[in-house]
């Protein structure tokens, strides 16, 4: 073999690290691409509606940075390990006089025998934000 051949060889440990790397991209290239996709979703909706779609995006980015953002049906969402957890459902979507931020079956919102899946969103202010943070904080959990 020669010089150059023997540089060309990679070991068992070098080409590990080489298919994990390129998982890695490949990865951050799909979360790219589906943050894109949220994004592109949120500012196809109405004038009216986009602005409250953005900050709902950007409270539950901030709360549960962890998150994947994804779309779910045409919607915003947000996966951990590949579940949607929760989600905006647009009024308009579904021609219905109030958005909403829904929570799945993988949240971690049980709270005793009941508890409510989704709330109504009309407008978001200081109260609002901080319900949002805390929720999406425990449905990630």
């Amino acid at each position: 073999m020669t010089k150059a051949e023997e540089g060309a060889t990679l070991s068992a440990q070098e080409k590990a690290a080489l298919k994990e790397r390129t998982r890695e991209l490949k990865a951050a290239k799909k979360g790219a691409e589906a943050e894109q996709a949220v994004l592109d979703a949120i500012s196809a909706l109405s004038a009216d509606e986009r602005p409250l779609a953005e900050r709902v995006h950007a409270l539950i980015r901030e709360a549960a940075p962890e998150l994947a953002p994804r779309t779910w049906y045409g919607m915003p969402a947000y996966a951990k390990d590949g579940k949607v957890i929760c989600f905006f459902k647009a009024a308009s979507k579904f021609d219905v006089r109030y958005a909403e931020l829904g929570f799945n079956e993988p949240a971690n919102l049980d709270d005793g025998n009941m508890w409510p899946t989704a709330y109504a969103i009309t407008k978001v202010t200081a109260a609002e934000e901080k319900k949002i943070r805390d929720l999406v904080k425990t449905a990630a959990s």
